[in-house]
């Protein structure tokens, strides 16, 4: 596996201890906030009831460690912080030029700085490391992209199941509903914050609402296919997913920050921003959460300076080989189930293109408290992490992608 490589992508990094069911509406608004992200322009926000007395905007820290990106957009993005949108955020943009942008506050009771190498949760972002994982089994001749499923999780379909690719689970295609969930929104799940739903429980509910799609006729984004995924490294390797993740991406990769949480953990280790969500109109913190129920699709916790490094590695062809990581780019020709455009997922990455014509590739993550973006050009010549600690993270992110993202792809 690669190791000194990758940690070349890493710029002004300090030195950490070890690290411990999708609806029409909401993929409409997981594509629409996207988009915004690599094509409009910023706003201005204001800032909410009660958060300026015990909260007094800190001073944005920019730094322009190479020339190249569009320094003063950027900076002008991150300045207000915090505000009706987001308490903090951490932005990092590579490629032609670097720059590093940290804003708002650690927490909203001191008011203390946001910190720049926070630890966060980085949501639906793990897929591109389950991905990952699953190509390197293909690699190693122990999965076959376009054999069933139900080879290597035998007993777990019922017979009324068709057949499922392991591509199809990989793009979204394989036709199975939603899992089951705490709930739709934030207000529902908060209630259960501290429970357990185990990935088993997750996929019993999809198997108990029946076959959904034929599989490979249409993509329908969730995250039932990467916690079936998930399980199914576990068979293969025979080992945890949290530990594979760990021996075949994190550890070669240097990325000391990042971790799955296992037993339910609902803390975040090691430094990190509080985050916050409107619970009954009132801000409520919401950091303590126990993901189990996102596992392989969504439980990754990392930091900025990680995900850059994972997404430089990875399209250099360091963590995945090239002829796998080709497919990862590889869109299926079918339609989206919720928009009726044509699909856009391929394995673990999605592709956008900005009004400019250029191709941008990345995923975004949301979980209560913190809203997520990776995504890069092909070549690499612009790469943007960023961690916005939103408000509405899970809610219509279009206000908080659009600020963030776009001065990235300026030039």
């Amino acid at each position: 596996m690669p190791r000194s490589t990758a940690r070349s992508a890493r710029t002004d990094r300090r030195t950490a201890g070890p690290a411990a069911g999708t609806s029409r509406t909401a993929r409409t608004t997981r594509v629409t906030a996207v988009a915004a992200a690599l094509a409009l322009g910023l706003g201005a926000l204001a800032l909410p009831a009660g958060v300026a007395a015990a909260a007094p905007h800190p001073a944005a820290s920019c730094v322009t460690l190479a020339p190249g990106p569009d320094a003063k957009a950027l900076c002008d993005a991150i300045s207000a912080l915090p505000d009706d949108e987001a308490t903090a955020a951490q932005v990092r943009v590579g490629g032609n030029g670097a720059w590093l942008g940290t804003a708002g506050v650690r927490d909203l009771d001191s008011g203390a700085p946001a910190l720049r190498h926070a630890r966060f949760r980085a949501g639906s972002t793990s897929k591109i490391v389950t991905a990952s994982m699953v190509l390197q089994l293909a690699a190693e001749g122990r999965v076959d992209l376009d054999r069933p499923v139900q080879r290597y999780l035998p007993g777990l379909f019922p017979p009324a199941f068709a057949p499922m690719t392991v591509r199809q689970l990989l793009n979204h295609t394989s036709g199975l509903k939603p899992g089951a969930s705490f709930g739709d929104t934030t207000e529902e799940m908060w209630e259960h914050r501290f429970d357990t739903l185990t990935p088993q429980e997750v996929v019993a509910g999809s198997i108990a609402a029946g076959p959904g799609t034929t599989p490979g006729t249409v993509q329908r984004y969730s995250n039932i296919h990467y916690v079936v995924l998930g399980l199914m490294i576990e068979e293969v390797t025979g080992d945890t997913f949290a530990h594979q993740a760990r021996v075949r991406v994190f550890r070669p990769l240097g990325m000391r920050d990042s971790y799955f949480p296992v037993n339910g953990d609902p803390r975040i280790h090691g430094p990190h921003n509080r985050g916050y969500e409107r619970i009954g109109g009132r801000l409520t913190d919401v950091t303590e959460w126990n993901m189990t129920d996102r596992f392989a699709a969504g439980d990754l916790i990392s930091s900025t300076a990680d995900l850059e490094t994972l997404l430089v590695s990875l399209f250099r062809g360091e963590l995945v080989p090239r002829p796998y990581l080709d497919q990862m780019f590889e869109v299926p020709e079918v339609k989206d189930h919720d928009t009726g455009e044509d699909a856009t997922i391929g394995l673990g990455l999605e592709r956008f293109v900005n009004p400019a014509g250029l191709e941008i590739w990345g995923k975004t993550g949301s979980r209560p408290g913190y809203h997520t973006v990776i995504a890069a050009t092909r070549d690499l010549s612009r790469t943007v992490v960023y961690s916005v600690n939103s408000t509405d993270a899970r809610g219509d992110g279009n206000a908080i992608a659009q600020r963030f993202a776009f001065p990235a792809f300026n030039r």
